[in-house]
């Protein structure tokens, strides 16, 4: 693995996210294993594979998913990903989900977060291009419209959005909101607690894709 496709920061969290396995239930291994078979196949074919990570309102959960599954790609110096994140309807990029990442070691910046829909530039190594980050809908562009898999993480839109035209690859995998907690005293640690479970997980499947 190099140790240049991530931050140092998001190396070491990386590093202990793959020893916390166990904490995955079995019947979860499952779905995320059918996850990794279609990421394996596509690789095996020499496609790079798409995946669209969503939620209702493209605000939390789905810009933490999408940015996970990238940094598990390259974490395990797996060929090239594209990763994108869309709602059924467009908000912003929530600021605690943003602080969430930041503290688990992604730069996360924006000239104007005053903006309705801030356009945020993620980056997770040095030599990376920034990736816009902003509130869309799923099927809004630079997003995909065939050849992708579709990975519903909250059961609302999953629910409202049974077909996602032009996917190959359906798939549900909801995780509990942490907006839940918005102004509380729990909130911080919270968004933090399911930004390490999102990414525990993209960890497992591409762990999967690589043995």
């Amino acid at each position: 693995m190099s140790t240049q496709r991530v931050f140092p920061a998001l190396k070491n969290l990386c590093d202990q996210l793959t020893t916390e396995f166990e904490l995955i239930p079995a019947t979860r291994k499952t779905q995320l294993d059918k996850l990794a078979g279609y990421f394996s196949e596509k690789y095996k074919n020499g496609a790079v594979p798409k995946a669209t990570v969503i939620c209702t309102h493209n605000s939390r959960r789905s810009h933490i998913g999408q940015l996970w599954i990238s940094v598990a790609a390259a974490y395990y110096d797996l060929p090239k990903v594209e990763t994108f994140s869309g709602g059924t309807a467009i908000t912003a990029f929530n600021p605690r989900a943003v602080k969430a990442l930041q503290e688990l070691g992604f730069e996360v910046t924006t000239e104007n977060n005053q903006a309705e829909n801030p356009v945020y530039q993620v980056r997770w190594n040095d030599g990376m291009p920034p990736y816009a980050a902003f509130s869309k809908r799923y099927d809004d562009p630079p997003n995909p419209l065939e050849n992708f898999a579709a990975i519903m993480v909250c059961t609302s839109a999953d629910e409202g959005c049974p077909l996602v035209a032009g996917c190959d690859f359906r798939m549900a995998l909801p995780f509990d909101d942490p907006k839940a907690f918005d102004d509380t005293p729990l909130a911080a640690a919270k968004y933090e607690e399911r930004a390490r479970d999102i990414g525990r997980e993209f960890l497992y499947v591409f762990g999967q894709c690589k043995s």
